[in-house]
């Protein structure tokens, strides 16, 4: 065997295996960037949903069954959450689980309690909840077109994190990139969630035919947090990265309710 033979069978047995998959659909422009960064770092497999799915949170769907269908590329499209993808993708379709779970690049921001609304970030959390590194990505703001210009920098990114072998267990990362080009941002900023306020995001109208009807969206929408926050960090025209993690209980608050008798 020669020695470039011996090289090439060890960086193919070192790449690591990357899930990919989001929460706009097979065909979106932000998919299709994330599968190009993690074709740089790993051997990928896709699966994704067949049509929009945001803000279904950390939704299942268990009323109906799931289809899944394999495009010309060889990628997975299930008829479900993002959540189904990763779930079904890890437990059904690929032979062997991956060594990672990529999710997005959203077509929109997730920062402050945008966290707990988006499909994207969901992903990342079920692929943790599965025991298996993730990360969620997002652009900060609904025009994608701008998503391919951040491919080299997320290469650097992502690849920074997956390759520590000291990857936070019941940690995810979300990232969340500024609505600039690429070549104007100004560097990486480790972020707490800030706090979104939104007004005016709920319409309540009646249809020609007189029956009420309610549509959840649009409006404006504000935000708060502290001087280290998501929100201020992009704002400022840096990329964000958050760790999150599975544990959602208020330590600082154990105590005092253990105080209060409940119950008796």
């Amino acid at each position: 065997m020669t020695e470039d033979s011996e090289d090439s069978q060890t960086d193919s047995v070192d790449r690591p295996t990357i899930l990919c998959t989001n929460d706009d659909g097979i065909h979106a422009v932000g998919l299709q960037t994330l599968i190009e960064i993690a074709s740089a770092l790993g051997d990928v497999r896709v699966v994704a949903p067949d049509r929009e799915q945001s803000a279904t949170s950390h939704s299942l769907t268990v009323h109906r069954p799931l289809r899944a269908t394999r495009t010309p590329e060889g990628h997975h499209v299930i008829d479900g959450t993002p959540t189904d993808c990763v779930l079904i993708g890890i437990n059904q379709i690929l032979e062997t689980p991956p060594d990672f779970v990529l999710s997005g690049v959203n077509h929109g921001p997730n920062m402050g309690e945008d966290v707990l609304y988006s499909g994207t970030v969901a992903a990342a959390m079920e692929g943790t909840i599965l025991g298996i590194p993730a990360i969620a990505v997002s652009y900060s703001s609904r025009a994608a077109d701008r998503i391919p210009g951040y491919s080299e920098v997320l290469t650097d990114l992502i690849g920074s994190l997956i390759r520590r072998e000291d990857f936070p267990e019941e940690t995810f990362f979300n990232v969340n990139l500024p609505d600039i080009p690429a070549d104007e941002m100004k560097g990486i900023r480790v972020t707490t969630l800030g706090r979104r306020v939104y007004s005016d995001s709920l319409t309540r109208r009646e249809d020609p035919s007189g029956r009420e009807y309610f549509w959840i969206g649009g409006g404006v929408s504000s935000w708060t947090g502290r001087e280290d926050s998501d929100f201020r960090a992009v704002q400022a025209g840096y990329v964000s990265v958050t760790p999150l993690h599975l544990d959602l209980t208020n330590y600082r608050l154990i105590s005092e309710v253990r105080s209060w008798m409940l119950g008796g």
